[in-house]
Formats: C-alpha cells, sequence, structure tokens
C-alpha cells in the first residue's frame, strides 16, 4: 500500500509518503527541493555514481524508523554533498531541521 499526505511543519508544507513493502517500510518526506527518507534506500548512490552526483540531488536518511514522525525527531545518518553544500545539512541534524532548511 502506498500512502501520500500533506504535512506540515511549522507553517511549511511537504509530502509525507509511505509505501508498504514486504519486511520493511519506505518512508520519505519531500518537497520541490529535496527530500529525507528512512535507511530503506541509499544515498551513497547519489555521491558515488559519477553521473548522478551532477544532478546535485539533496537527500538525507535516518536509520531505525518505522513512522514518518520518527523520520521527523531522528537524527541524519546521511547526507548528500550537494545537501551539505548547498543547504548546509549536516549528519546529526534531525529530519525536521534539514527539511526547514529547504523550506
Amino acid at each position: 500500500m502506498v500512502t501520500v499526505k500533506p504535512l506540515e511543519v511549522e507553517g511549511k508544507y511537504f509530502t509525507a509518503t509511505t509505501v508498504e513493502l514486504p519486511k520493511t517500510t519506505l518512508l520519505v518526506i519531500s518537497n520541490d527541493v529535496g527530500y529525507i527518507m528512512c535507511a530503506a534506500l541509499d544515498v551513497d548512490f547519489f555521491d558515488d555514481n559519477p553521473k548522478l552526483k551532477t544532478r546535485e540531488v539533496i537527500a538525507g536518511r535516518a536509520e531505525g524508523v518505522r513512522t514518518i514522525d520518527q523520520l521527523l525527531h531522528a537524527p541524519l545518518a546521511k547526507v548528500t554533498d550537494a545537501s551539505r553544500e548547498n543547504f548546509g545539512w549536516e549528519v546529526g541534524m534531525t529530519g525536521k531541521e534539514a527539511l526547514l532548511k529547504i523550506s
């Protein structure tokens, strides 16, 4: 099942997407600039692939989260180079802090 809902964070609006997969759930909070997600996907893929690095994908990943609320409040374990360079994201900042920097 796929659930897509609007999400308001301190007056800024994002899209919260939950994809229930076999044995895991993919969680993503996004806007038109970038996104944060759970560890079901790997942000290193964008930095390690020279062709994809030029896209400057703004993305961060939190680990051990099972809900959108947990994703908002968990520290980011990884962030793309572009999110660090363009928006000041850092490993350890919460998902909420990162999202507010791209709102």
